[in-house]
């Protein structure tokens, strides 16, 4: 599905941005079902926690940022579950991954409200959810056009090359989301990668990542797509010890694993 250039980008700098994977028709499904999902089951809060918050807003608009965010849309909406199996973007993930064998991980909506909508630190999603190697892809589906005012994603390329840094994850105030020092690791080095409705964004589980405020009177929809090769081990967590649903190709059984299971572990 991708060419030989595109592969070699995301190797050398750790993201690519594949355009108009999904088809409007899709987009329009995919939006629609959306809209049902933020009614009914979204939550609304002040999101991410830590001192990087006053680096990156002032505090009137610090006070009044907000996240609206959802995991698994997929067990939710018919139409998201075809979106994450789309076989055109699971082709792109193989590709990408360098393995037959694709597995979703999970699936999360970011929403950035209007005017003040929550900005992002810069981190690694392995802080969130950490894996033993970079065989893990994060896929930004964009429902939105994005730019600098509505706080498009950027990139520290070639950042994922270092594998894991360590985060903060604790204040004199007590535990915060896992950030980067914001001395160290300031926005101004990023790289934009601005995106239309229907594009995806990929990178790598390592690459590090952030975003500004969205100071447009329009919220900024995006969902996080999780693909890994499923003997990448993960250590701990979000959706730890949960099976994904295989997307491209088969689970390879290695000689000590068990067949999954739908025994409750407490």
């Amino acid at each position: 599905m991708l060419s030989q250039d595109q592969i070699s980008f995301y190797n050398e700098n750790g993201f690519l941005r594949i355009p108009q994977v999904f088809t409007p028709s899709e987009m329009d499904a995919l939006e629609s079902e959306l809209d049902y999902l933020l009614d009914h089951w979204a939550s609304t809060d002040m999101g991410w926690t830590g001192p990087w918050r006053l680096a990156y807003m002032d505090p009137e608009t610090e006070k009044k940022s907000k996240l609206t965010s959802l995991h698994d849309l997929h067990f939710y909406s018919e139409a998201w579950l075809h979106g994450v199996s789309k076989s055109a973007l699971a082709e792109c993930m193989s590709d990408l991954i360098g393995s037959p064998n694709i597995e979703l991980h999970h699936t999360t909506l970011h929403i950035k409200p209007r005017e003040t909508g929550h900005p992002f630190p810069l981190h690694q999603d392995n802080a969130f959810y950490e894996h033993t190697d970079g065989r893990y892809i994060d896929v930004l589906v964009h429902l939105d056009d994005t730019c600098h005012e509505n706080g498009e994603i950027r990139f520290l390329a070639g950042s994922h090359k270092k594998g894991y840094l360590p985060h903060i994850t604790m204040t004199d105030a007590g535990p915060c989301t896992p950030h980067l020092p914001t001395d160290e690791y300031p926005l101004e080095n990023t790289v934009a990668v601005p995106a239309k409705r229907g594009d995806v964004v990929c990178f790598n589980i390592f690459c590090v990542h952030g975003s500004h405020v969205n100071r447009t009177n329009r919220m900024r929809r995006l969902v996080r797509l999780g693909y890994r090769d499923p003997e990448n081990k993960q250590i701990c967590g979000q959706s730890m010890g949960r099976p994904g649903i295989m997307v491209h190709g088969v689970r390879v059984r290695t000689t000590e694993a068990a067949p999954l299971t739908n025994a409750f572990v407490a």
